[in-house]
């Protein structure tokens, strides 16, 4: 699990620990100790983790306690046959202590020889990947994300998959893997049967003049609340109200507006022409905004020629029949609806277009995974699109669904505006970053260009960290004032701990790269020297763990235990004031500190400041 031979290259200690423990397992099965089964390998080696009490070891292994009730022994007899075996594997030696004798019942503890440990922190001072191995070997991995429908503001509901999308494929790059990143945009949906509806019959052409985005944007809305003809709605749009009199056919009009552009008549396609740049200029600056860019945007225009084929293929290889007129994919049986290709209209469906997209991504791309970063509530459409597709014959490639759960406002219902609207991203943004350069104003030493464009990281940094150190399968409330302290595991809190860790150099006139460049040694003697030198280590441990389940709250968890990590050594021993070769030692641990925390957060999407 190193990029070269001995303790001073890359090295991720608990992957090398647990190919030892795989050898020392293997023997255990094969001197008839006990069975184990290939296929149950990987599972007894996830419980290879770091120990909880830094006391008992650096590692833990916890696998005895299983076997032994397999092979009708004691746990910890089992566990001294296995810690025998261990210290036995090739390469155990000379990167971790012997095995103490069997802890509780049956606990395996390792420590890494300091030797070992010491040699692999300078090697990671000197390293532009900070001693993170790569991948062996790499996969090609798609990654589906943020997706909005074009014609629709982007609102607070695009922002985790934008963010945890972008988080992944850089996590997944920085890993060593070939990816591509894909917005698979909405393009060609109802959303704009709604705005040809409304451009046609509704239009301010002199707002359109000025600004198209706009006016397009008032338009959707109208339209959409036109269609939904909700009673509390129009009740308080009296406007509103008083066109659907006027319009009482809307929802049908609408429709057979957007089966024109389906059908590809030549007004509607024009006008969607000449709407789709508009739509495309409002997005992409929210995208600069939050620092995010695409490989491919690909919407799903773009698979519209396919989607016949999918439905005759589905039909010719008896997946796909019809149902009341429709054509569907029966998944579970008679009794229960299909997985529906098309409508009996002869119109297609989201489904239809997923399909092309999956053939036509494995035609052009051959991935071996495809994650796809949208809600929760599309995992009955994830479930029956991936099984649909595998019955089509997509081959071994892994499709993963990457589901997250829901922004709450403080009433733990979705976050709305006070008015009951859905927020606006842009000025979700917005409120961000004004609440940060209230925070940043009093800095007297910058200039107002300076506070702004700090306030512009912070703020927007914040809401992305915020969203990102959530288990992403989970609901969370969204909150400014906690987003924004300075305590805590915030964005602000990390973007201080990097400005700190600057400040030492600053004060010290530390040439860096000669630092870098001349560490051929770091010292570990103090309990806190250890534990930081350990942390820092553990930065590709916690990479691994991000990628093993698409979680980027593993990362921003390891970020804020190594920050701190390190403030108990600066609190507790002098750095800049230290003798050598302390000095240079502990200097060399800040350095490395600093660089795993800007790089952590670049990882996750996020700028770092010099001061704050």
């Amino acid at each position: 699990m190193s990029d070269g031979d001995g303790p001073s290259a890359r090295v991720n200690f608990r992957a090398a620990l647990r190919g030892m423990f795989r050898q020392a397992l293997e023997r255990l099965a094969a001197d008839g100790v006990v069975a184990i089964p290939a296929e149950e390998m990987p599972a007894l080696l996830e419980q290879v983790r770091e120990t909880a009490e830094p006391k008992f070891g650096d590692y833990s292994g916890t696998m005895a306690m299983g076997l032994a009730k397999r092979a009708g022994r004691k746990p910890r007899d089992v566990a001294a046959d296995i810690s025998g075996r261990l210290a036995a594997a090739a390469g155990y030696a000379e990167l971790f202590e012997p095995p103490g004798d069997p802890v509780g019942p049956g606990f395996i503890n390792v420590r890494v020889r300091d030797e070992a440990l010491c040699a692999a922190v300078a090697a990671a001072v000197r390293d532009d990947r900070l001693g993170v191995p790569t991948v062996h070997p790499p996969q090609t991995i798609v990654i589906d994300f943020s997706s909005p429908n074009v014609a629709k503001p982007m609102h607070v509901g695009h922002i985790r998959s934008t963010v945890i999308g972008d988080a992944l494929a850089r996590i997944l790059r920085f890993r060593g893997h070939d990816v591509i990143t894909v917005n698979h945009l909405g393009d060609w949906g109802t959303q704009f049967g709604m705005i040809l509806w409304g451009y046609k019959r509704l239009r301010d052409q002199q707002a359109y003049d000025a600004h198209p985005t706009r006016e397009l944007g008032r338009l959707y809305r109208l339209v959409r609340k036109l269609v939904d003809a909700k009673p509390e709605e129009l009740a308080a749009d009296p406007e509103a109200a008083a066109v659907l009199s006027r319009h009482p056919d809307v929802a049908r009009e609408v429709l057979e507006e957007t089966e024109k552009l389906h059908r590809e008549e030549e007004e509607n396609l024009a006008l969607w022409r000449t709407f789709e740049p508009f739509c495309h200029e409002e997005i992409d600056r929210i995208y600069g905004r939050l620092g995010v860019t695409f490989d491919h945007v690909r919407g799903e225009s773009s698979y519209r020629k396919l989607l016949a084929g999918v439905v005759e293929d589905l039909q010719s290889q008896g997946l796909a029949r019809e149902s009341r007129g429709a054509i569907g994919v029966f998944l579970d049986g008679d009794d229960k609806p299909p997985f529906l290709v098309r409508k009996a209209d002869g119109g297609y469906l989201y489904a239809t277009t997923d399909l092309a997209a999956i053939r036509w991504r494995l035609e052009h791309w051959k991935p071996d995974r495809i994650l796809y970063v949208v809600d929760h509530r599309q995992s009955q459409h994830f479930d029956q699109l991936f099984e649909t597709a595998r019955r089509w014959g997509c081959g071994p490639v892994a499709l993963v669904h990457v589901a997250f759960g829901t922004v709450l406002g403080d009433d733990g219902r979705p976050f709305k505006t006070r008015s009951g609207d859905t927020v606006g991203l842009e000025s979700l943004l917005d409120e961000g970053v004004e609440r940060a350069l209230a925070v940043v104003a009093a800095d007297e030493e910058m200039t107002g260009a300076e506070r702004q464009r700090v306030a512009e990281t912070i703020g927007i940094g914040a809401i992305k960290y915020a969203d990102l150190s959530q288990n992403r399968t989970t609901d969370y409330v969204f909150s400014y004032d906690k987003m924004l302290q300075l305590t805590g595991n915030t964005a602000a809190y990390m973007q201080y701990a990097v400005a700190r860790v600057e400040g030492i150099y600053v004060r010290g006139g530390v040439d860096r790269d000669a630092l870098r460049a001349t560490c051929g040694r770091v010292i570990a003697a103090d309990p806190r020297e250890r534990a930081l030198a350990l942390e820092l280590l553990r930065f590709g441990e916690a990479l691994e763990d991000v990628e093993a389940d698409y979680r980027p709250n593993l990362l921003t968890a390891y970020l804020y235990d190594l920050a701190g990590c390190y403030s108990t050594l600066y609190d507790a021993l002098p750095v800049l004031k230290a003798k050598e070769p302390e000095r240079g030692s502990r200097l060399a641990l800040c350095d490395l500190t600093g660089r795993i925390l800007r790089k952590g957060l670049q990882l996750l999407g996020i700028g770092t400041v010099e001061k704050m």
